[in-house]
């Protein structure tokens, strides 16, 4: 049996890349899917795309940066389906621009929509789950939660803060049957570079080379539905090299920072 069979997932950021194909995953797996992001057109595609009945599917459009609407987009998740058994935190946004010509404006941007989003909802969500003695937090951060490179000092600033808040929020709620997954992907295959911020707060409208030769959503999403039926504390996902750079900055961080600093940006 499906660890996911009629479990209620709430995905944000799930109209593209690796929202859209957990959503597609998952629906395999007969879970209950809410589908957040903020264009209703495309999170209708998907919709259709999951093959799912119709009362399976809450489509739920929402700017995830207007924290007010939060609490009432969480109870209608629960008028909708009486309750939220998995919370998967993936909407965001990327960047690429080097600190001194970034303006603070972008920064703000950046921590709003990796960061603080991530916050409101999960504020929201909680008291829900505590009240059902259970749930599941799932956190797409990335290998930038753990390495910072260059020209993502922003990104890489709210993927830090990602983990030290979901790693006190775990510890916090164990015996209360909360759990958390944060998910540290590599370079995959989507449109997460051409969608990064420069220091305008513009589009920076490339491929980067390195995302794409990555792995593809869909395997990227199948590691991640793995790794949460496992109920694994922390999962990397990603090439050789973004993998073994975690284990680098833990037991030979100065060889990473030479190789950080020689690394071409992209």
């Amino acid at each position: 049996m499906s660890t996911f069979k009629d479990k209620v997932v709430w995905i944000t950021g799930a109209s593209s890349g690796i929202g859209e194909a957990l959503a597609l995953a998952l629906a395999e797996e007969g879970a209950l899917l809410v589908l957040t992001a903020r264009r209703m057109e495309e999170l209708d595609r998907v919709k259709k795309l999951t093959g799912l009945p119709e009362r399976d599917v809450l489509v739920l459009p929402m700017d995830v940066t207007q924290f007010d609407e939060a609490a009432p987009a969480a109870g209608k998740v629960i008028q909708y389906f009486q309750r939220i058994d998995y919370m998967v935190h993936n909407a965001g946004v990327s960047q690429r621009s080097y600190v001194k010509d970034t303006s603070l404006e972008v920064y703000r941007h950046l921590m709003d929509v990796d960061f603080f989003s991530t916050v409101a909802l999960t504020k929201a969500v909680l008291p829900y789950m505590l009240h059902q003695q259970g749930g599941h937090f799932v956190v797409i951060s990335s290998v930038a939660g753990k390495v910072g490179t260059p020209m993502r000092s922003g990104y890489n600033a709210a993927k830090h803060a990602l983990h030290g808040f979901y790693d006190s929020l775990r510890a916090e709620c164990h015996d209360q049957n909360i759990k958390v997954t944060i998910v540290c992907p590599g370079y995959i295959k989507t449109n997460v570079s051409i969608n990064a911020l420069n220091e305008r707060g513009q589009k920076h409208g490339k491929m980067d080379e390195n995302q794409e030769k990555g792995l593809s959503a869909q395997e990227c999403a199948a590691r991640i539905v793995g790794a949460v039926r496992k109920e694994k504390e922390e999962v990397y996902i990603g090439g050789f090299t973004e993998v073994a750079a975690v284990y680098l900055k833990r037991f030979w961080p100065a060889l990473l920072y030479r190789m950080v600093r020689r690394k071409a940006p992209q």
